[in-house]
């Protein structure tokens, strides 16, 4: 089991990722996995996200309590700027029926 700290790290980095590629199935199915995994293996529930120049900061319900956590916008950022800077590398591969 991942500390909450990772899953919420992951779950940060992945939905950048899916807020730029909308299209992305593969990213958005990663980001399911991680919200699923905070609500019901850690009871996270009302996450909030905010920005600025250096740093995310999140703040999110952990049972009765309200936590926050913050992470620098570079390490976030790092496998957006991965996909932007080699595309064909991450090319979205459509199932069709």
């Amino acid at each position: 089991m991942n500390s909450l700290q990772d899953a919420l790290y992951n779950w940060l980095t992945i939905k950048v990722v899916c807020d730029a590629r909308p299209d992305d199935l593969a990213a958005k199915e990663t980001r399911d996995f991680f919200e699923e995994m905070l609500t019901t293996e850690h009871h996270v529930s009302k996450i909030e996200i905010t920005t600025d120049d250096v740093m995310y900061f999140v703040s999110y319900q952990h049972g009765e309590e309200t936590k926050k956590a913050r992470y620098p916008r570079e390490l976030i950022e790092i496998m957006l700027n991965q996909i932007n800077q080699e595309p064909k590398k991450y090319e979205d591969y459509i199932i069709e029926d």
